[in-house]
């Protein structure tokens, strides 16, 4: 006789503290987002605004790619991304060049002021934020990395890998493409 063991049911009080945890968990989320304008309003004195730095970041981390796939990885409207690369490429930030298999699509690649550029942008935010979690642990560093990484992978899950069952290119989203499977601590300016 074989014996099946039933997972537990949640009881009441589980349920009350599952939706308290998703209280302090949306409101914590608001306010995140008001943070994180209050340090980018903070940092006029940027060279590359943050759109420019994350796609910099992930041409970095795939390679040259075209817009669709741009797009795709950046959770973005192809026309946007296609307007975000034109003012880049008036900038000098990336330049364009015709597909060895189709010369009607352009494939994009971030120039080397682009990346001088984006790697400048990346020492400042790090310094600014090892400034800011000054006097943390290592393991609280690392459980903050974890969480937001799960946060974000679980945005791409949900948001963008949705997007990418329809017929298109197979993009590498930025969430993949920028993220480590673990986080590393984030102590100190240096990689």
């Amino acid at each position: 006789m074989s014996t099946t063991r039933l997972a537990p049911r949640a009881t009441k009080a589980d349920q009350h503290e599952g939706r308290e945890a998703l209280d302090v968990i949306e409101v914590a989320s608001a306010v995140l987002v008001r943070n994180l304008e209050l340090l980018s309003r903070r940092g006029n004195d940027r060279d590359i605004d943050r759109a420019e730095y994350l796609l910099l970041r992930t041409l970095s981390a795939i390679g040259p790619a075209d817009i669709c796939t741009l797009a795709a990885s950046l959770g973005l409207d192809p026309s946007t991304a296609g307007r975000q690369v034109s003012a880049m490429a008036d900038n000098g930030l990336v330049e364009r060049s015709p597909a060895a298999t189709d010369r009607r699509r352009s494939i994009i690649s971030p120039t080397s002021g682009g990346l001088d550029r984006m790697h400048a942008e990346r020492a400042r935010r790090r310094t600014a934020t090892a400034e800011l979690l000054d006097g943390w642990s290592d393991a609280d560093l690392r459980t903050l990395g974890e969480m937001f990484t799960r946060y974000n992978r679980a945005v791409t899950e949900h948001y963008l890998d949705a997007a990418r069952r329809e017929p298109a290119p197979e993009p590498i989203a930025a969430t993949d493409a920028l993220l480590p499977r673990s986080a590393p601590p984030i102590r100190g300016t240096r990689e």
